[in-house]
């Protein structure tokens, strides 16, 4: 009686890739990402309006309780950091003209590896940071990616153009 288990070719074991950029090949948002900040919003949403005083309420306001003592605290260190990512992305996002040639740079891969740094940044730091830090992350991070997708839709609208030109100028 032979061993089927020994005719069988052995499937290799490896690893496996997760590819959890913030961004597709095409430079657009990922669907779960626009999920995840579109939940997250709404969960900001519902704080706020936790937070506000119910008109019909009678009597004295109630205080929110302070935070624990053992809650993070800022960081001008963390602020700092963020702020010098954020820049450099802005920079080679054009918010910068060279000096030399007084064009603004752009350069979307380096952006985006800034932007995915950010990323990484507030998800391993996640329930860790000051909330004034947390909303300083959350907001750039914001407005990086929209920068992002506007200059990376102008590049492609600018490159669609250029060959239609080309394609004219030929005979």
């Amino acid at each position: 009686m032979s061993d089927d288990k020994h005719n069988e070719p052995k499937q290799e074991e490896g690893f496996r890739v997760i590819d959890r950029r913030p961004f597709t090949s095409e430079g657009e948002l990922r669907p779960e990402i626009v999920e995840q900040e579109v939940r997250e919003a709404k969960l900001e949403a519902q704080r706020e309006v936790a937070k506000m005083p119910s008109p019909a309420a009678s009597g004295p306001q109630v205080v929110p309780p302070l935070p624990p003592a053992d809650a993070p605290k800022p960081s001008p260190a963390f602020e700092n950091l963020v702020r010098m990512l954020g820049s450099n992305a802005a920079m080679v996002l054009g918010g910068y003209t060279d000096p030399r040639t007084g064009q603004p740079m752009i350069d979307p891969e380096a952006a985006r590896e800034l932007i995915d740094m950010l990323d990484a940044l507030h998800e391993k730091t996640a329930g860790n940071l000051a909330p004034e830090d947390d909303s300083l992350l959350i907001d750039l991070l914001g407005k990086l990616k929209m920068t992002y997708l506007e200059v990376n839709q102008a590049l492609a609208k600018q490159a669609q153009q250029a060959a239609l030109g080309k394609a004219k100028a030929r005979p």
